[in-house]
């Protein structure tokens, strides 16, 4: 899927609304990301294999010091890259356990002559005071070959929330000026940008004072409660954030009190960071709104990092290489527009993120971004104005990512969805939408042919709730963020994309846990999965609530003559408003099992003799009841290469069986006098899954190796 459109249009002036104000102080410190360069091709192609639905492969997850040592770069190159960063002056030097990339910290002014490039400091309205080059950088000719550029050398702030707040003011009329039928269509749409909660809330008094939405709401929507219901929870499964503040824990105990949750575990884990990041209501709402989710994780993990380049790029990879805390579950709730994170990383740099997302996805993490909360505007200027351009954020445009868009709905009096439309609020200024629309950086990848006509990747995949009317209740003490001199009230309502991508990553914890006690391997990149029942008539229904109504455009919102800017109308089925529509998680959990297989596993018995013996013997694990057999592939010294099989075991539960691969009396003559003439034979043997029938193999192991010698 690395598969890059690199229109001129992204790089033109990064720093064009930036004033150079001075010189970089010498004690001046930065954090640096230098990718290697690694086979991302062969990683890609394995992450697909073993997340697409049909695939031999599907589910074969490896893990990431598997998939490090396969496909990352070799320790002599990487040892190569250290030994010169740490002659250069850098310190704090390591390889990053993906062996993707080298992490170092390296004065302004060394990285300046390392690099080739003047560093001043610049401002602008948005983003304060900031370092970055003046002229593009270059990688040494010492490391030429090993590194394929360099992140870090600009420290603006690059990363945005996808939150949006009822109580800080934001909350504004009508943006005067708009076009009636504009404001009609807005007045007409049920449920509509400004209506009041329906449904049967439930909660503490304080919080249903505020007539946002409460869990028991969203859970019934979405179907959640039948999950709960049948006692899921999340247990056994772990969920990081990735974050760019912090919370207190107090807040989260308030909220799960109110409601009557459990509290899972906790960890907050810096990266590069000396000290916690002070609380702020993105981390305080993503927190909640995954307990409510899925309160019985083994754990929740919150990444904190600041939103620069590289510590965001540190921060994609640090759950993946965290020993003991890998999750099955990611979700981030930032992002910047595609032509920004283009100007800030370059194409080389944006082909390395891609390589650790492809190396979460082939180790069975399911990774979620919000989609944004501009629309299809997702850029904004350095004085945090919109620009009016159609644009989609990053990483939620990324193939290897579930990019989480927006809905509003009104519920049934049992909290059942009466009535769903595309997010976009039009009481907020300069307007406010579910982000969605076309990649200008990536290609279609192979899961939306078939859905998408244009040979680009389209954005969202799905929606969750996001409109901040009425929105999601929750407890934020945060200040000024959340307790201001505006709001003195902890219970208050918000919305945003961020809040539907933690709820939906809680959504497929719950799936994740039913598909684990039932025998089944994780539904990891989950991508895949979905648009194969997208286009199945007969599983849609069940499993996406279809949103058809409104648009995600807030042109007339930000354009002097209130102009659309042509993108995105919701529709029947797939559309770049909302994706396939909202996720009823509990028709999901039943087709997902119904779609995904037993893991199998293969082992091979110790101090075999198969020339002796006339056979192979091969144990093979199933996390289910299933039909195994296997098959070896043989090859003397350097001739033709045979295949052998066994019969089909049958496993009436989860367990092993060792079966027998026998060879033919011809094979066994030509194996002994190979051996006698002192040719080795190289034996590679695989596992296969059958399905109920017994004879279609539905999956197969990778391979295992055995080689005799004369």
């Amino acid at each position: 899927m690395l598969a890059f459109f690199a229109p001129g249009a992204l790089a033109a002036g990064p720093l064009a609304q930036a004033t150079r104000v001075g010189q970089v102080p010498r004690q001046q410190q930065l954090q640096l990301v230098l990718p290697l360069n690694a086979n991302l091709a062969g990683l890609e192609s394995f992450a697909k294999s073993v997340n697409t639905p049909g695939s031999p492969s599907y589910g074969q997850y490896e893990s990431v010091a598997t998939l490090a040592r396969r496909f990352g770069a070799s320790p002599s190159a990487s040892s190569r890259v250290i030994d010169y960063m740490r002659a250069a002056g850098a310190t704090d030097v390591r390889l990053d356990a993906t062996r993707l990339f080298v992490d170092a910290t390296m004065s302004a002014p060394r990285a300046a002559r390392v690099f080739s490039t003047p560093l001043a400091v610049f401002h602008a309205a948005r983003l304060g005071r900031f370092v970055a080059p003046a002229r593009p950088a270059r990688v040494p000719a010492a490391l030429q070959g090993l590194v394929t550029t360099v992140v870090g050398l600009d420290t603006r702030s690059l990363t945005g929330s996808s939150y949006t707040h009822a109580t800080k003011g934001v909350r504004a009329k009508a943006k005067t000026g708009v076009r009636a039928d504009v404001r009609a269509h807005a007045a007409a749409a049920q449920p509509s940008s400004a209506a009041p909660l329906t449904g049967t809330p439930s909660g503490c008094g304080p919080a249903l004072a505020v007539q946002g939405f409460t869990p028991n709401q969203y859970e019934t929507a979405y179907g959640f409660a039948p999950l709960l219901g049948a006692g899921l929870n999340g247990a056994g499964e772990r969920v990081a954030l990735i974050e760019i503040d912090g919370f207190r824990f107090s807040d989260l105990t308030s909220f799960a009190s109110c409601f009557g949750l459990a509290v899972p575990p906790v960890r907050g884990f810096g990266v590069g960071l000396k000290h916690a990041l002070a609380p702020g209501g993105e981390a305080t709402l993503d927190v909640e709104v995954l307990d409510a989710a899925a309160p019985g994780l083994r754990g929740i993990d919150v990444y904190e990092t600041k939103p620069s380049a590289s510590a965001t790029l540190r921060a994609l990879t640090a759950p993946l290489q965290n020993r003991g805390f890998k999750p099955q579950v990611i979700s981030a709730s930032l992002g910047l527009c595609e032509p920004d994170v283009f100007l800030a990383i370059g194409l080389k740099g944006l082909r390395s993120v891609e390589g650790s997302l492809a190396m979460a996805a082939g180790s069975g993490i399911s990774f979620l971004a919000s989609s944004g909360d501009s629309g299809s505007a997702d850029c904004v200027d350095l004085t945090g104005a919109p620009v009016a351009r159609l644009s989609v954020n990053y990483p939620s445009s990324s193939p290897w990512v579930t990019g989480v868009g927006g809905t509003n709905f009104a519920l049934t009096p049992a909290n059942t969805i009466a009535a769903q439309i595309a997010w976009n609020d039009t009481s907020l200024q300069p307007g406010a939408a579910g982000g969605g629309g076309t990649s200008q950086l990536f290609k279609r990848p192979s899961y939306q042919k078939g859905t998408v006509n244009k040979n680009r990747r389209f954005v969202p995949d799905v929606s969750m709730l996001a409109d901040i009317a009425p929105g999601y209740t929750v407890f934020c003490s945060a200040t000024p963020d959340c307790v201001n001199s505006e709001n003195t009230n902890p219970w208050q309502t918000v919305g945003g994309t961020s809040a539907a991508t933690p709820l939906l990553a809680g959504g497929l914890a719950l799936v994740d846990e039913n598909q684990r006690l039932n025998g089944r391997h994780d539904v990891g990149f989950v991508n895949p999965l979905l648009y194969k029942i997208g286009r199945n008539r007969a599983l849609r229904g069940s499993v996406f609530s279809d949103v058809q109504e409104f648009s995600n455009d807030i042109g007339p919102f930000i354009t002097r003559n209130h102009r659309s800017l042509g993108c995105c109308k919701a529709g029947p089925g797939f559309d770049r408003a909302s994706g396939w529509g909202s996720v009823n998680m509990f028709g999901f959990a039943g087709v997902a099992f119904n779609l995904t297989h037993p893991h199998i596993a293969l082992s091979l018995p110790r101090h075999q003799h198969p020339a002796k013996l006339g056979a192979l013997f091969a144990t093979l694990s199933c996390s289910a009841a299933c039909r195994v057999g296997a098959f070896a592939e043989v090859r003397i010294g350097s001739g033709k290469a045979f295949n052998i099989f066994s019969g089909i075991a049958a496993l009436g539960a989860a367990g092993k069986t060792t079966v027998l691969m026998g060879f033919g009396s011809k094979h066994l003559s030509k194996m002994r006098s190979g051996l006698h003439h002192h040719r080795g034979i190289a034996i590679k043997v695989f596992g296969r899954l059958y399905g109920v029938s017994g004879t279609h193999v539905v999956a197969r192991t990778g391979s295992k190796s055995l080689r005799i010698h004369g």
